[in-house]
């Protein structure tokens, strides 16, 4: 065990020295045993804490449009022909998103995630979305607003960042070799050419991975490695959700010791990037979540777009009892040396916890459904 934590300290050193993990050590990592794995937390630990300190970043999600998506990604709830029983709903008006948003800056949100179901926008989905950005931005000057909306078209970024958008989501989600197993109207070409859109247009590049699809760690690997190449600003790191009616539902294959070891890889290759817990924490990393915070610098706050997330108050609390605080105004989300030109610092709001997302299923031993505030 001394000989491992000095081989994990050594790739932390490495790291805070301005390089990071190569393709061997992020199989290392992803490969140690459960005996090791505080060691590996501690190390990844360091690096999170050079570069955020004790900042968490709060995002908070809102779902525009949901269900009845033509594409087949075996993940997803609202999949071409899903029986998931996830809510199908047409787009929000801007003032009903306006709403939704504030409840998350209310509590404490940076950011604001606008996600619609779809292969991806018509030029009048992004006039739509143009008005709801208007609609938040007159209510919260200062807030983060990413846009995720499946695959763009020429010159659609351009047309977001104008519309006051400061980032947008579109995840690998796995390894190119794999991509065809888990999707197949739409290709991994498809997806890597909507992230370099989304940076060639003017907007912070955000893009991620789902773990726990059935992925070997040469898998995780490649896609981490991948996602550096496109030198996103922000990285999601998702667990499965194996919602019932898709083709993934029972694949429960994650522990909460697997989730923390791919958490810690992402940040040895992703020293000073946003790195955030994202979809399926709660079901996977579950008691194990505050150590999670040690490593990854940004969270989901409430619900995701077709499930139940931890409540908003105990988020807070986790966070505050950790000894970590909420990313505030006046304190960038980056390293200097990678902040995205203009990306803008929000005022956090009172730190009161929000009311329930739009839409929501059981999650894995949650309580009693909530009906969806739309």
């Amino acid at each position: 065990m001394i000989g491992m934590r000095r081989t994990f300290d050594a790739l932390a050193e490495r790291v805070l020295a301005g390089g990071r993990a190569t393709r061997d050590e992020a199989r290392a990592v992803l490969g140690t045993s459960d005996d090791d794995l505080l060691d590996v937390v501690a190390a990844a630990a360091r690096v999170r804490r050079r570069y955020f300190g004790n900042r968490v970043k709060l995002n908070y999600l809102v779902n525009l449009k949901s269900g009845r998506c033509p594409e087949d990604c075996g993940y997803c709830s609202q999949r071409l022909g899903a029986e998931s029983g996830a809510l199908s709903y047409t787009w929000l008006s801007p003032e009903q998103a306006a709403d939704a948003a504030s409840a998350g800056v209310t509590a404490g949100a940076k950011r604001v995630c606008l996600v619609a179901s779809g292969r991806g926008p018509t030029d009048p989905d992004i006039d739509r979305v143009a008005r709801t950005i208007a609609a938040i931005r007159e209510r919260h000057a200062d807030v983060e607003v990413c846009a995720c909306l499946g695959l763009l078209g020429a010159g659609q970024a351009t047309r977001l960042r104008d519309a006051g958008a400061d980032a947008y989501n579109h995840n690998l989600n796995t390894a190119g070799e794999r991509y065809a197993d888990i999707c197949t109207t739409h290709t991994y070409a498809d997806r890597v050419s909507t992230v370099e859109q989304a940076r060639s247009g003017g907007l912070s590049a955000c893009s991620g991975l789902i773990a726990g699809m059935g992925e070997s760690d040469d898998d995780l690997v490649e896609v981490a490695f991948a996602l550096a190449d496109l030198a996103p600003d922000s990285v999601p790191v998702n667990f499965l959700i194996p919602f019932d009616g898709t083709p993934m539902a029972g694949r429960w294959q994650l522990t909460p010791q697997r989730c923390l070891r791919i958490l810690a890889m992402m940040r040895f290759v992703f020293p000073d990037v946003e790195v955030r817990l994202a979809g399926g924490r709660e079901i996977h990393l579950r008691t194990l979540q505050p150590l999670a915070l040690h490593i990854a610098n940004a969270i989901f706050l409430g619900d995701y777009l077709t499930s139940e997330g931890q409540a908003g108050h105990a988020d807070l609390d986790m966070i505050s009892d950790n000894g970590f605080v909420v990313e505030a105004a006046g304190e960038p989300s980056l390293p200097t040396a990678r902040a995205a030109a203009g990306m803008p610092v929000t005022t956090a709001g009172n730190m009161v916890a929000p009311p329930t997302n739009l839409v929501r299923l059981r999650r894995r031993g949650a309580g009693t459904d909530l009906p969806p505030n739309t």
